[in-house]
C-alpha cells in the first residue's frame, strides 16, 4: 500500500472514531436522572420541579420511579402533578426541626414521591412535575436521589453527590442548585399547568441544542480531518510527478 493511501485511511479512520466519540458524548450527557430547571432562588415559593427519567436499556422498561426528597432542608407544600398511565405515591415523614413559617410552624413534609403504573420504553424519556410552595432557604443545594427501577428488575441507583470540585460520579442524583435571590435563573411564578409546559419545553430544548450541537462539532472534525487526508494525498501524488 502506497504511503499516500496509507495516510488518508489512517486519517479517515481517526476522523471518524473521534466523530463517534463526540457523538457518544452527547448521548452520555442527557442520559441521567436530571431536575429543571437547574437553580431557583433560596426560599423561592410556588415554583415547579420537572424530574426528567431517560430509559437506558436497550430490553427493558421503566417500570418505577422514587425521588426522595430532603428532610434536613425539606421542601414544603409539595404537590404532584398528574401524569397519564402514572400512579403517585407520596411519602410524609415528621421533621426533626419544625420549619417556622408566617403561616405557622411546619412540623412534617413530604420525603418520598414513588410513581408506578407507567412505562418508559428504550429510547424514551418521562417529565415528573412536581409543584412545591416554598423551597429552603439555609441550603446551598438539594440532592434528589432517585431509584430507576426497570422491567427486568434491574434498578439503578442515582444517589451519588459530586464533591466540591470534583468529576461527576457515575450515578449522580439530580441536584438542585439554590441561589441568592438576585442570582437566581429561575422564576418562582405560580405553579399552573401552563408554567409547568414551559419549563418542561425549555428543558428539553436546552437539551436538545446540547445534542445538536455535539453533533455539529462532531460533523465539522470529520469534514476537517477528512480535508486534511486530501490534502496530503494531493501532496504526495504532486511530490511524485
Amino acid at each position: 500500500m502506497s504511503a499516500a493511501r496509507l495516510t488518508l485511511r489512517r486519517a479517515v479512520t481517526v476522523t471518524a472514531l473521534t466523530a463517534a466519540a463526540v457523538l457518544a458524548a452527547a448521548g452520555v450527557a442527557s442520559a441521567h436522572v436530571t431536575v429543571h430547571p437547574e437553580s431557583y432562588a433560596k426560599g423561592a415559593t410556588d415554583g415547579v420541579l420537572t424530574f426528567r427519567v431517560p430509559n437506558e436499556e436497550d430490553t427493558a422498561s421503566t417500570t418505577k420511579v422514587q425521588v426522595f426528597l430532603p428532610t434536613d432542608h425539606p421542601v414544603l407544600g409539595v404537590l404532584v402533578s398528574p401524569r397519564d398511565g402514572w400512579t403517585a405515591k407520596v411519602t410524609n415523614t415528621k421533621l426533626k426541626t419544625p420549619v417556622k413559617t408566617d403561616d405557622g410552624t411546619i412540623t412534617d413534609a413530604v420525603s418520598e414521591i414513588t410513581w408506578t403504573g407507567g412505562k418508559i420504553g428504550a429510547g424514551q424519556f418521562e417529565d415528573f412535575d412536581v409543584a412545591f410552595g416554598q423551597l429552603p432557604e439555609d441550603a446551598d443545594q438539594l440532592a434528589f436521589k432517585t431509584l430507576q427501577t426497570y422491567s427486568d428488575g434491574k434498578v439503578v441507583r442515582w444517589i451519588e453527590e459530586a464533591e466540591s470540585g470534583g468529576e461527576e460520579p457515575e450515578n449522580p442524583a439530580p441536584m438542585l442548585k439554590l441561589t441568592a435571590g438576585d442570582d437566581a435563573t429561575a422564576s418562582t411564578a405560580p405553579a399552573t399547568e401552563s408554567s409547568a409546559k414551559a419549563t418542561t419545553t425549555a428543558s428539553a430544548d436546552a437539551g436538545d441544542s446540547t445534542a445538536r450541537g455535539l453533533g455539529i462539532a462532531g460533523l465539522i472534525v470529520g469534514v476537517l480531518g477528512l480535508a486534511a487526508a486530501t490534502f496530503a494525498f494531493g501532496r504526495t501524488r504532486g511530490a511524485r510527478s
